[in-house]
């Protein structure tokens, strides 16, 4: 009996480099979240971060958060996305799905994925808005499982998600952009203005994540708040929820204020999306010597 199954060596490099570029990058997110909660520019906020929080190293704050995120969002969504997928081919006689059962798959495999990692997105936020606060109200956590666990104890089980709307919204707006923004932007490059098939691709991610980054920072901006809030002295929080948070941000700071560090969210998503494009491109060169390779074991 021969066995044979498809071995691609280039996933968990693609995922390990990723990772290594959004921890290279971390320091972007925190001056981005820093700037939402009215600390100043980004060059004031650097300054006192270098000069008050311990140097370079208090730039990675929340990075244990971001390195379980990353790989937990990718794992539920597409691991809960072959589990539906197989499960609707057994039901439909392992005829093909339709298309209208691929969008309900997909969409139900991403919500999952946004539902699983949510915890820890509000676990990193909470560990860069830290020194924020004064020491008094400072929770100090070490790492994203001690604040996992300490939400639950302190807080309850339901404040893992506090900005989940915010949050999905966030990530459907994102997608929105990048979608819309692609298509046409790489076809204005290439076919209008006669770039290259690589400039093209770079280009038009650059214009899409600027599409992209412009709808959704509204939305981190509200999660933001919400993940990071605390109670007064009578133990009653600034916001109620999504909604209440919009509402009173309108009415302080109008409309700019929700694109409070939106150069350093954009910089950081762009120079992901070049990089992870440019990433991939690489190691697909190299899967035809390296991965794709067939095993075959031979049961005597």
């Amino acid at each position: 009996m021969e066995i044979e199954t498809k071995i691609n060596y280039m996933d968990p490099v693609k995922i390990a480099l990723n990772l290594l570029c959004v921890s290279l990058l971390q320091p972007m997110d925190m001056i981005k979240v820093r700037m939402q909660l009215g600390q100043g520019s980004g060059a004031q906020i650097a300054s006192n971060i270098l000069k008050t929080e311990g140097g370079y190293a208090a730039f990675y704050r929340g990075l244990s958060a971001t390195l379980v995120r990353l790989p937990l969002h990718r794992a539920v969504k597409f691991g809960s996305y072959s589990i539906i997928a197989t499960a609707v081919t057994e039901d439909n006689d392992r005829k093909p799905l339709s298309l209208r059962q691929k969008v309900m798959i997909t969409s139900t495999a991403v919500t999952m994925g946004w539902a699983f990692s949510i915890p820890t997105q509000l676990a990193q936020v909470r560990m860069q808005a830290d020194a924020t606060f004064p020491t008094s109200q400072c929770r100090n956590y070490t790492n994203v499982f001690n604040a996992l666990h300490r939400v639950i104890a302190d807080e309850g089980v339901q404040v893992l998600w506090r900005g989940s709307v915010a949050e999905i919204a966030r990530q459907s707006a994102l997608i929105t952009g990048l979608i819309s923004g692609y298509p046409p932007s790489f076809r204005y490059l290439k076919n209008s203005l006669g770039f290259g098939e690589t400039t093209s691709a770079i280009g038009a991610g650059v214009i899409s994540s600027f599409i992209g980054c412009a709808l959704s920072l509204p939305f981190d901006y509200v999660r933001t708040q919400l993940q990071t809030m605390q109670p007064d002295a009578y133990g009653k929080y600034p916001y109620t929820g999504s909604f209440d948070c919009v509402r009173k941000t309108l009415k302080t700071g109008g409309l700019p204020m929700f694109y409070s560090g939106f150069h350093f969210y954009y910089f950081r998503f762009a120079a992901l999306t070049t990089i992870s494009w440019f990433i991939t491109k690489q190691l697909r060169r190299l899967d035809a010597s390296i991965s794709g390779k067939k095993i075959t074991i031979k049961a005597r």
